[in-house]
């Protein structure tokens, strides 16, 4: 598979609902470290967070990959991405994202997926309270400083 048509692949299985073929596009031991709900490690986790936890208050899912950069690798695409909120004080509304898919490949897999995502403009789409936003922010701030590629930065 070109990575044309992993990218394709990638988006059309979330959009389709099928977990279980988003998960073939990874190696046995892949893992996805989602923006939101964190790490997800082989398949079968995979599929879950899909089917279980991205349709769990979301629908009607969008995505797009555009401007794919691989050495083979590695790849980078930068996306678009929008889904329905189901949460009531979203009242169906649609949350859009942009971001960065990085991802590390291995056999023409994935091996491990992580993306860089500007969540902040969804959040307010989907009618959260300031009080809310901040603890996911910062939750995020957290997440960062506590990545290996970042300890050289925390030092006074």
């Amino acid at each position: 598979m070109n990575t044309s048509e992993l990218l394709r692949a990638f988006c059309d299985r979330v959009e389709q609902h099928n977990g279980k073929a988003f998960a073939e596009l990874f190696t046995e031991d892949g893992v996805y470290h989602d923006v939101f709900y964190g790490a997800f490690a082989g398949r079968a986790k995979i599929a879950e967070l899909i089917d279980d936890w991205f349709y769990r208050t979301a629908t009607d899912f969008r995505w797009d990959m555009h401007s794919p950069v691989s050495d083979g690798q590695t790849l980078y695409a930068r996306y678009t991405f929008s889904y329905r909120s189901t949460l009531p004080e979203a009242r169906g509304a649609r949350a859009m994202f942009e971001g960065v898919s990085i991802m590390r490949l291995r056999d023409g897999r994935i091996l491990e997926y992580h993306e860089v995502a500007n969540t902040a403009p969804a959040f307010v789409q989907l009618n959260f309270a300031p009080e809310r936003i901040a603890k996911i922010v910062a939750k995020q701030g957290a997440a960062l400083k506590a990545r290996p590629e970042m300890a050289r930065h925390l030092v006074e």
